[in-house]
């Protein structure tokens, strides 16, 4: 599992021409997710994402978490993080987990999300999205959960 956290002022996400989801301060994360992605990786990440410390104190050190600061989320799924671009130019993206898992899989990161952050707003599974944000920093963090959590067992 990927998630790309931008950390931003002000975010929204646009369907055809309707606007789906809209945050003020806190966080867009785009979210990869492939086969072997599951429940308990889900939940390991959500853990570590909630958990950053990225927003500035009193003294301007980044030492603030989300909560800390009463932050949104705006969750977007986004099976692009798992291209492939070794061979040639265009990109393969054997990686992403199958539509149904991927789907599956984000609605349970979102469910559990809306548990523990007040403002949880997302895209749409599959849509053609328009996210626009205004990047804070700018400070972008990528997790992996094979990096957070350790290679995956077969």
């Amino acid at each position: 599992m990927k998630l790309l956290i931008q950390r931003t002022t002000g975010a929204s996400v646009e369907i055809a021409g309707r606007i789906e989801g809209k945050i003020n301060r806190g966080y867009v994360v785009l979210i990869g997710v492939c086969e072997e992605d599951n429940e308990a990786i889900a939940d390991k990440m959500i853990a570590k994402m909630l958990g950053l410390r990225i927003f500035a104190d009193e003294n301007g050190k980044t030492n603030l978490s989300l909560s800390d600061v009463e932050g949104e989320l705006l969750l977007v799924s986004q099976f692009t993080l798992y291209a492939n671009c070794k061979k040639g130019n265009r990109p393969s993206f054997i990686d992403a987990g199958s539509p149904q898992h991927a789907e599956n899989l984000y609605n349970y990161i979102v469910s559990e999300c809306r548990k523990r952050v007040a403002v949880v707003e997302t895209g749409s599974f599959g849509a053609d999205m328009k996210v626009s944000l205004e990047n804070d920093g700018p400070f972008t963090i990528m997790l992996d959960s094979r990096e957070i959590i350790g290679e995956k067992k077969s």
